[in-house]
């Protein structure tokens, strides 16, 4: 599984995910808030499987070869 989420991408991702469950545990919202956990875990694994149908990347591409 090679990661396609960037850096900016996974702080903003895990940020929202605890924000909502945080939420959804404060009673500010329903149980709805729990959905954070895929917003979270996307973030800190670095790989979003909706993502890969678009060829979607926000990170980086490493350049192997070799001048």
């Amino acid at each position: 599984m090679k990661s396609n989420v960037g850096g900016i991408d996974r702080v903003l991702r895990v940020v929202f995910g605890l924000a909502l469950i945080a939420a959804s545990l404060l009673g500010a919202i329903g149980a709805w808030g729990w959905l954070g956990l895929i917003p979270l875990a996307t973030g800190v694994f670095g790989f979003c499987p909706a993502y890969m149908p678009f060829g979607l990347r926000t990170c980086s591409i490493k350049n192997d070869a070799k001048p």
